[in-house]
């Protein structure tokens, strides 16, 4: 039962749907969100997973902070079919569930040899389109943060999160997740070289969920740093347990 000035069940998940594509968009993050519409990080973060209901004054607050609504998507009928298309996987809504969250993402950084870059990474249920989307939070450099749509084809038991935006794709392929629901595997994208070049650029990469995490860092993570080998442990795992491998 929905209390007086809450959203309903259905029109949240819509709601957080929209929410979240907006924030990957104009490469906003949740902070920054919570504090330009005067709410708590932890409301806003709760109203996004679902466990606890947007209030209608928290989303007009929203909506008057981005200037665009956000209850409009509560009236898009969801998709009758809860499985994704076939270019993706044909997998069903029941069958991903346990990959939906928020998880910390690693990878070596491209600016700083020898250092590791951590951003978060939430892989959610696209309500409107039908199958699982991603996008990238917590990035000190937003203006690089991708979001896109996932693939998972039972052929190889491999997941795939792919940007493509104009012709121009990036993606990052992962390898079956572990118990923990750790996924390791390769990151493909472009690299800024010198003047305005870009130059394809591969690496390794983890993505662990967030609650397994007693200590959370975004950005640049140096060898001095304290969170710095635990954070480069979980990365080399992905080269060392052979989720992904290099060859010359």
């Amino acid at each position: 039962m929905t209390n007086q000035g809450e959203v309903s069940v259905d029109d949240n998940h819509a709601i957080a749907a929209r929410l979240r594509e907006e924030l990957a968009r104009r490469r906003i993050s949740r902070q920054a969100l919570a504090d330009m519409a005067r709410i708590s990080l932890s409301t806003l973060e709760k109203a996004l997973t679902g466990s606890r209901p947007f209030s209608l004054a928290t989303v007009v607050r929203i909506e008057d902070v981005l200037g665009t609504r956000l209850r409009e998507a509560a009236s898009t009928p969801a998709p009758s079919s809860q499985l994704a298309p076939a270019e993706m996987g044909s997998y069903s809504r029941p069958a991903v569930r346990w990959i939906e969250g928020t998880y910390l993402t690693l990878r070596p950084a491209f600016s700083q040899p020898g250092a590791v870059f951590a951003y978060g990474t939430e892989i959610f249920w696209d309500d409107e389109r039908g199958h699982l989307g991603f996008a990238e939070i917590e990035r000190v450099d937003n203006v690089f943060t991708q979001r896109g749509f996932v693939s998972m084809p039972n052929l190889s038991g491999h997941t795939y999160l792919i940007t493509s935006e104009e012709g121009q794709y990036r993606m990052i392929m992962l390898g079956r997740a572990t118990r923990e629901r750790r996924m390791y595997g390769l990151l493909s994208t472009l690299q800024v070289g010198s003047g305005s070049q870009l130059l394809p650029v591969s690496c390794p990469i983890a993505l662990i969920p967030t609650g397994e995490m007693q200590a959370l860092r975004y950005g640049l993570l140096e060898p001095d740093d304290a969170d710095f080998a635990m954070y480069r442990d979980a990365l080399d795992r992905a080269v060392s347990a052979e989720f992904c491998r290099w060859h010359g």
